[in-house]
């Protein structure tokens, strides 16, 4: 593996412990700012390099939101690295130990998944040299305690990177705001820290995003979510859908009091196109349908078409059950991440992998009407024209982003029953 020359930044973080530097005496390092800003590569390196410096042989954590994420993100290029310049580096106890020897020293590395607030029973108990926790911002707070109250060896520190959240992040607010109050060194990255990124790439990423997560994942910057949600949406984008599709799948988000609305989407030539759509709101019409009317719509929306699956809200069970035992249509249970969830949207609409055809009045509508709710601590959107949105995002992350292969044959063979 090879590496540009590391910025000043990154050499700061690679070298803040040693005894020559002016900030040895730091209880522990926060790097934050945005993304492919070459904070993740250099803190997981000095991470490691620091606990054979500090101890012969000792017990430290690697923490991730899942241990997946981790083994990609952190492991895989930080053994290549590692590799490279004489350590040697195993997996073990079916990838959840990282094993890192060189000469007479010995550091043995566990990695944890901090998901939910669950997840902090999983590292209680557990003795630590020291952690390293990545992406610390999508951990509940919960599990983040816990691990640092685990790092209780003499000489011990903490190292953190996240990419920003909003500004009233408990993180923010207790690190980052009182990093000297900790003792912790603060820096802040962007992507002229990273020498390996061309200008190019650069021009390419400030394009994907959008909106507040432009400011967070471009910029760096702690921001609260306002305005509209998907403010990259252009109604004068809008097309004619094409004749014929490779493939088919209808999305939807189910309501009786609440608006009912299904999406029908066709691929065509890599893109993703929202054909068609139907929207039906009791409120409006003063009548609430059944769940058999719905399907006679869904039906109709799909004529004769070969749909794949149709993408479902994760709570509409008696919906999901009805489509199953029709046996038409394959059933999937939407991925329902909300963040996440519009973050793909987003993107999809940015990078033209989705687009909305003439005649979607109700996704219109609601792309224009979608707002984050301003008045919390956390980002979320306001429960009001959301439900074209729903459906929406429950195609792109299930099917866009995720692996629908498994939804729709684990459902087709719940068919057969």
């Amino acid at each position: 593996m090879k590496l540009a020359p590391f910025s000043k930044k990154q050499l700061t973080v690679l070298t803040w412990w040693c005894q020559e530097s002016r900030y040895r005496k730091r209880d522990a390092i926060i790097c934050d700012g945005a993304v492919r800003s070459g904070k993740t590569l250099c803190t997981s390196v000095s991470f490691v390099i620091w606990a054979l410096t500090a101890f012969e042989c000792g017990t430290f954590a690697i923490c991730g939101k899942t241990v997946t994420s981790l083994r990609r993100n952190i492991v895989t290029p930080l053994m290549s690295q590692l590799g490279s310049m004489g350590f040697e580096c195993r997996l073990r106890s079916a990838g959840s130990l990282l094993e890192v020897t060189r000469g007479k020293r010995k550091a043995l590395i566990y990695l944890f998944s901090g998901k939910d607030e669950g997840s902090a029973a999983l590292i209680q108990g557990i003795t630590l040299c020291g952690v390293l926790l990545d992406e610390v911002a999508l951990m509940p707070r919960s599990f983040v305690e816990q691990a640092i109250a685990r790092c209780s060896v003499s000489g011990s520190r903490l190292w953190f990177s996240c990419n920003p959240e909003n500004p009233a992040h408990w993180f923010y607010r207790e690190w980052i705001k009182k990093a000297r109050e900790k003792n912790a060194l603060y820096l802040h990255f962007t992507m002229e820290d990273n020498l390996s990124l061309s200008k190019e790439i650069v021009e390419r990423y400030k394009k994907l995003y959008s909106g507040t997560f432009y400011e967070r994942f471009v910029e760096g910057r702690w921001v609260a979510a306002e305005g509209l949600i998907y403010p990259c949406f252009r109604e004068e984008e809008l097309c004619d859908p094409p004749e014929d599709c490779e493939r088919y799948y209808i999305s939807c988000d189910y309501g009786t009091v609440n608006p009912f609305s299904l999406g029908l989407w066709g691929l065509r030539d890599g893109v993703w196109y929202r054909l068609k759509e139907y929207y039906y709101s009791s409120k409006a019409h003063g009548q609430q349908k059944t769940d058999e009317e719905y399907y006679r719509e869904l039906c109709a929306l799909a004529g004769d078409r070969r749909i794949e699956g149709v993408v479902c809200d994760p709570s509409a069970a008696s919906f999901i059950t009805l489509i199953r035992r029709h046996g038409r249509f394959s059933a999937i249970p939407a991925k329902n991440d909300v963040i996440d969830g519009i973050r793909y949207v987003g993107d999809a609409i940015t990078k033209g992998e989705i687009r909305i055809c003439r005649g979607c009045d109700a996704a219109v509508r609601e792309f224009s009407l979608y707002r984050w709710d301003e008045s919390g601590a956390k980002d979320r959107p306001i429960k009001e024209n959301d439900h074209a949105m729903d459906d929406i995002r429950y195609f792109v992350a299930t099917v866009l982003r995720g692996d629908d292969g498994f939804f729709v044959l684990s459902s087709r063979r719940n068919n057969t029953f």
